[in-house]
């Protein structure tokens, strides 16, 4: 995998990632969970700005209200927002999200789709959301490469999202990626 033409070795700053699981320390409260990847990534900026820059990606994500809680006192949709916003407030050039909603029950997964859509459109991130459900990509995805079946799997035909048009959806159908 290349990035800016350069071949990624391991992991760096320039990424972030949201996994399927929460991946939140515990014993931390929603401030010390984010402010352990800005402390990390910031370490040179004065303790106020860094403070500033969790506090911010705490109320982007609509959780100043329960920033002292700890992740067990948080609902799953709370502790995978805690999770969107660590990996915001890290400030990467791409976000990587590898099926972050999966666990989620079907109204909080619907909320919470509507509100990672509204935290991209102010942030202005480049997103990379790895899902296996059609509707929530069609959702949530400008641009939709689906992985073809089969042992031999490889990336299918990429297609632009048109929410105005329904030819994206059937020509999907078309294909097998999604049955009725």
């Amino acid at each position: 995998v290349l990035k800016d033409g350069q071949p990624i070795t391991g992991p760096g700053p320039d990424r972030g990632i949201v996994f399927q699981s929460y991946s939140l320390m515990p014993w931390l409260s929603v401030r010390e969970n984010i402010a352990l990847a800005v402390d990390q990534v910031f370490a040179s900026e004065p303790t106020s700005r860094r403070a500033e820059r969790v506090a911010h990606y705490i109320a982007m994500v609509g959780l100043s209200a329960a920033a002292d809680k700890k992740p067990a006192q948080l609902s799953g949709g709370m502790r995978q927002r805690v999770s969107v916003a660590r990996a915001l407030a890290t400030n990467p050039d791409v976000l990587l999200m590898d099926e972050p909603l999966s666990a989620l029950d079907a109204l909080t997964r619907a909320n919470l789709q509507d509100e990672i859509v509204r935290i991209w459109s102010e942030d202005h991130k480049t997103v990379l959301l790895i899902t296996n459900d059609v509707d929530e990509a069609l959702m949530m995805a400008d641009r939709i490469i689906p992985l073809e079946t089969g042992p031999r799997a490889r990336l299918g035909p990429s297609f632009t999202v048109d929410v105005r048009s329904e030819e994206h959806t059937s020509e999907l159908q078309s294909l097998g990626y999604i049955s009725y």
